[in-house]
């Protein structure tokens, strides 16, 4: 995350000390009270969202949204359900139509519907 390396690290140490001085100790015990409040107020969040979310989001897992771990969970993971032609796990899909839903005779047009568009 943070990309620092031993020089720049003790030269942020040897600033602070000029900085801070004799309140360094308090300074960082604030900012570790800080940093405790942020995780608390996040947990609170996440705990809140998953209680809205109600039981059927019992899964859900936020670092899911994250893009790279999106497209990690759905392009790299072998998932071949669709190909078996089974995208849910009802027992009949209700997606299915039957094969002669779609062919209409040769010159018969298509039905439309005026409120639709």
């Amino acid at each position: 995350m943070f990309d620092v390396g031993l020089g720049e690290m003790a030269v942020l140490v040897v600033l602070a000390l000029v900085i801070f001085g004799d309140k360094l100790p308090q300074v960082a015990g604030q900012a570790g009270r800080m940093l405790r409040q942020f995780r608390q107020m996040a947990n609170s969040a996440k705990a809140d969202l998953e209680a809205g979310l109600g039981p059927e989001f019992k899964d859900f897992d936020i670092a899911d949204l994250h893009p790279k771990t999106f497209v990690r969970k759905h392009l790299f993971e072998d998932d071949d359900s669709f190909l078996n032609g089974k995208l849910f796990d009802d027992d009949e899909p209700s997606y299915a139509a039957p094969a002669t839903a779609g062919a209409l005779d040769y010159g018969e047009r298509p039905p439309y519907d005026n409120e639709a568009t």
